[in-house]
């Protein structure tokens, strides 16, 4: 199957570049396809647009949560398959996991649909934005579909060793976002609605044009679907619910941190919020060596070749400190830069860079974390990874944080985080190093599920 690669064997190193970069591009095409639509809400409809299409994007992240977890047990359990040249497991698993998926989808868009004015009242979204980001989160229910749909291709395609595939998908979502999203607001005079059909039909034509280029091509072994064995919806759920547990606990975790910032003003906040937004494209380079360490690990546990995921861990850790320290450096000299592309108070610029300032050397700690627990979860620890996250927000980044910002005042946000960074990884380490998550077990040569 052409772009797919075998992990088993190779040089690592090589093969640890070549997969990444790929995703690395992929995941800033993703932020950037964000960073578009609010520029064109923003500038076209103003800033009550602009808010109603973030608070229901913070509900559509979190409904996405468990959808995200399925993934990550996707890429665990069919990169192990694609490691043991499984052919007959990986056509039922895909299956298994295209029919949950479907399932799912379908049974949030509908409640999501139904319930998207009650959400958002819980919120506490300002009466003059219910209306438009009722409307807003409505519509992107009815195309949840589509999110899922070329999502998920990406994932089995990258649990197949295919990386540069998937970036040509979300490049034509991020393209037709560009060219639809004034289209369909401005000229077809839809505002905040045509933002969301904007968005649906641009995911919904590079799901299709994904769906049918794999097919056609044949680089995934799809099949017509069928109802799965419930020994396969059972394993699926047992690492698809931890890991759907995991991104509650980053978001809670994320609100958490935010509910600390506020007790210092609007500067803060304000200075805050556009180093979070440099932090998402800073961190770009790590997460996609996760991604890429989990599925070239997974392919090598599945045929338990444990020499080769720990060098493949070894080459992770420090390809990622070598990255993220040099983008420390960088970001140290140009924070301030960095912070003035959005927003120009002088007050918040000035703690925004601050801020990056002192917490860029840490960002390959933070690093770290992403890359040895994304090799613990490629073994299906998935329950491991959740608890390492509970302790790396709840016991050490947010009581470092406010403990810290009491100490220091608003400085203390900064170094908080930065010493939870550094605790956090040495915690990951020791488990990489000393914890059982080698002896998980997912399949026997009968293809039977292990239980957690």
């Amino acid at each position: 199957m052409s772009g797919q690669r075998d992990f088993t064997q190779g040089n690592i190193f090589k093969q640890l570049i070549v997969f990444s970069g790929p995703i690395m591009l992929t995941n800033l095409l993703q932020i950037s396809y964000q960073i578009v639509d609010s520029l064109w809400v923003g500038n076209l409809l103003g800033a009550t647009s602009l808010g109603a299409v973030a608070v229901s994007g913070t509900i559509v992240f979190t409904m996405l949560s468990f959808v995200i977890g399925l993934n990550n047990a996707a890429l665990t359990i069919l990169s192990q398959q694609k490691g043991r040249k499984d052919e007959a497991g990986l056509k039922r698993y895909l299956n298994a996991f295209v029919v949950i998926l479907t399932v799912m989808s379908i049974g949030l868009g509908v409640v999501g649909f139904i319930f998207s004015e009650g959400l958002l009242t819980l919120l506490g979204t300002p009466s003059t934005m219910l209306s438009s980001a009722t409307s807003y989160l409505q519509i992107n229910f009815i195309g949840i579909l589509f999110l899922f749909g070329y999502n998920f291709i990406s994932t089995v395609l990258r649990a197949l060793g295919d990386s540069k595939t998937p970036m040509r998908f979300v490049l034509i979502a991020v393209l037709l976002n560009i060219v639809l999203d004034p289209l369909f607001i401005a000229v077809f005079n839809l505002g905040v609605k045509g933002a969301a059909y904007a968005t649906i039909l641009s995911q919904g034509i590079a799901f299709l044009y994904g769906l049918i280029y794999v097919l056609y091509r044949k680089l995934a072994p799809f099949t017509i679907p069928y109802v799965p064995a419930a020994r396969d919806i059972r394993l699926i759920l047992n690492l698809g619910i931890p890991a759907g547990l995991q991104m509650a606990v980053i978001s809670a975790g994320s609100a958490a941190i935010m509910s600390v910032v506020t007790g210092f003003g609007a500067h803060v906040v304000g200075g805050f919020s556009a180093a979070q937004r440099l932090d998402s494209i800073i961190m770009l380079p790590a997460q996609a060596l996760s991604t890429a360490v989990s599925s070239m690990a997974g392919q090598n546990i599945g045929v338990q070749n444990w020499e080769r995921v720990r060098k493949i861990a070894n080459y992770g850790v420090i390809y990622n400190f070598c990255i993220m320290f040099v983008i420390g450096l960088l970001v140290v000299v140009l924070a301030q830069y960095g912070i003035q592309l959005f927003i120009q108070d002088v007050d918040a610029v000035t703690f925004g860079t601050v801020y990056l300032q002192i917490i860029a050397l840490t960002y390959p700690f933070l690093g770290i974390n992403f890359i040895l627990n994304g090799i613990v979860r490629a073994a299906g620890a998935m329950y491991q990874v959740l608890l390492l996250n509970i302790i790396s927000f709840w016991v050490l980044r947010f009581p470092f944080t406010t403990w810290f910002s009491n100490l220091f005042g608003e400085k203390g946000i900064a170094m908080g985080m930065g010493a939870s960074f550094m605790i956090s990884s040495i915690i990951a380490f020791l488990y990489f190093r000393f914890g059982k998550w080698r002896e998980k077990k997912l399949f026997t040569q009968k293809q039977q599920t292990s239980t957690q």
